[in-house]
């Protein structure tokens, strides 16, 4: 943590952290409410069953970090940038992503329902079991994530990239996908799931 940075506690509130860098610091069932986070930096940091609530990640770095089995409500993620980090068992209520970057990592078990991510490039990124229920991706980047034993109804990938991500698992009967971009092994799997009959020519 920085020399600015607040000193451990079990809850933080109304904290203006803008800009502020944050390396190799470790919180563990800590609540963040009202947290300004704007621009901030951070490096190697671990969040482990922590609670964010109407925290403001906007325009901030995150590099080889954890947030394990964290909830995230009504917070904004606008033009944030998560690169080799995990999320794993970490939950999304009501947050925004406008512009959200997303670059290798791990986000299995990650709830994300109903999320809006039409804007976010997501790419090269884990992401077993994760639930996708409802998630809107039209026209975001979506590029080689493995969605192995994902959640998919209704998962809007309208004019979505998704070149080199998994889709055997999904559910091709529910989920939107005019004018999605996918490579030739991908169109064969997505036939065969909804009991097309392919063969060569």
């Amino acid at each position: 943590m920085s020399a600015e940075s607040p000193k451990p506690s079990s809850s933080y509130s109304d904290e203006d952290w803008d800009s502020r860098v944050f390396t190799g610091e470790t919180f563990e069932r800590v609540r963040f409410t009202d947290i300004d986070l704007t621009e901030a930096v951070l490096t190697s940091c671990v969040f482990r069953d922590c609670s964010f609530t109407r925290v403001r990640f906007n325009a901030s770095t995150h590099s080889d970090c954890a947030f394990l089995n964290c909830t995230f409500k009504q917070s904004t993620f606008f033009q944030t940038t998560f690169t080799e980090c995990k999320l794993v068992g970490s939950a999304f209520e009501r947050c925004t992503f406008q512009g959200l970057k997303v670059k290798g990592g791990d986000w299995s078990l990650a709830a994300l329902g109903h999320a809006d991510l039409r804007t976010a490039a997501i790419e090269n990124v884990r992401m077993r079991e994760v639930d996708l229920t409802s998630v809107r991706l039209g026209g975001a980047v979506f590029r080689g994530v493995d969605l192995t034993n994902a959640w998919t109804p209704g998962v809007d990938f309208t004019e979505c990239d998704l070149r080199g991500t998994t889709l055997t698992t999904l559910d091709a009967t529910t989920a939107l996908l005019t004018g999605a971009i996918v490579g030739v092994e991908q169109a064969v799997q997505l036939a065969l799931a909804q009991g097309l009959d392919v063969r060569p020519d």
